[in-house]
């Protein structure tokens, strides 16, 4: 690969020394076996530490169950997609023939693995320091914007089960379709008589989010 995203000679300041690191970063599976799967574990959990640490003194009086509900929408998939957006990322991601051709440069899963997988490499490259101040810089938006911890769909519906007495929420996948690299689910969420919805997403997780968003604004 003759170019790499400029973000990355940013976040160096100055060129990597291992331009190889972050051509792996950009590689899906279908492009060839040495993928970017292995950065991408480690990005995950830099990503993890740095969110927790920043919440940690960001939010200094803030019980740990807000505090997790902050650092679970900051860390989710789509927020990583959204980063990797904003980066121009999608155009140098690496992808086989077949890959192309179905759009995955524009899943959210590619997408915000590629995002993940360059926090890797990029800690490889020049260890925490960097990597923290990046994450900061392109992730404050996200976590500005939030005028409150948010409360995720699925515990939204759970508390609102129990409050109204209806029960218990019951998931229930119906189907798994699409390509290997870029499967989506549909999931059935119901609360017996009380009402169901169905959703989709790229996981099965989110198409269970989904759902609950969906049954939740029926039952309001």
């Amino acid at each position: 690969m003759s170019k790499l995203p400029t973000f990355i000679a940013e976040a160096l300041g100055g060129a990597p020394s291992q331009p190889a690191l972050f051509e792996r970063a950009l590689t899906h599976g279908s492009a060839g076996k040495d993928t970017y799967e292995r950065l991408e574990f480690l990005g995950d959990r830099v990503l993890g530490l740095v969110v927790a640490a920043w919440l940690y003194e960001r939010f200094p009086s803030e019980p740990e169950g807000k505090m997790s509900r902050r650092y679970n929408a900051l860390v989710a998939r789509e927020t990583c997609a959204e980063v990797g957006r904003v980066l121009g990322l999608p155009p140098f991601i690496r992808l086989g023939k077949q890959a192309r051709e179905d759009n995955a440069s524009m899943s959210d899963n590619v997408v915000g693995d590629v995002v993940e997988a360059s926090l890797g490499a990029l800690f490889l490259e020049g260890g925490l320091a960097p990597a923290d101040t990046f994450i900061r810089k392109y992730w404050s938006p996200f976590l500005e914007g939030q005028q409150r911890a948010p409360v995720h769909p699925k515990s939204a519906l759970q508390e609102l089960a129990a409050e109204r007495r209806l029960g218990v929420p019951n998931y229930e996948m119906l189907a798994r379709f699409g390509p290997h690299h870029a499967p989506r689910f549909r999931v059935k969420v119901d609360l017996g008589r009380h009402g169901e919805a169905e959703a989709e997403g790229a996981s099965k997780q989110e198409a269970e989010t989904a759902a609950a968003a969906a049954l939740l604004e029926k039952l309001s």
